[in-house]
């Protein structure tokens, strides 16, 4: 009877622990950064704050800018040679074109 309530005790105290870290594993596992990204302003370095984007794919995206102008939209991300539709979708929350500082 008590090894059945010490593992009782145990679970809940282990669901309790769970439920309180679930919200933000949910959002980092979501792909959510602290803040947002301006893709048409942002260094290599602050790109790789992106999910799925190391320093070669923000490099492309520097590179994609530089050479044909600012990003009209977020989702025109996934015109960089290698980033499509998974990446966008993991990001899409963090990802700005905003003019605004």
């Amino acid at each position: 009877m008590r090894n059945t309530l010490r593992i009782l005790i145990c679970l809940l105290a282990t669901t309790f622990l769970l439920v309180l870290v679930s919200p933000a594993s949910a959002q980092e596992q979501a792909g959510e950064t602290k803040e947002m990204i301006n893709i048409n302003t942002a260094t290599v370095d602050e790109l790789t704050q992106l999910k799925r984007i190391g320093p070669s794919y923000a490099q492309r995206i520097v590179d994609y800018r530089e050479q044909n102008g600012p990003f009209r939209a977020p989702e025109d991300i996934m015109l960089v040679k290698g980033i499509g539709q998974r990446t966008w979708e993991v990001n899409m929350t963090n990802i700005t074109v905003d003019t605004k500082p």
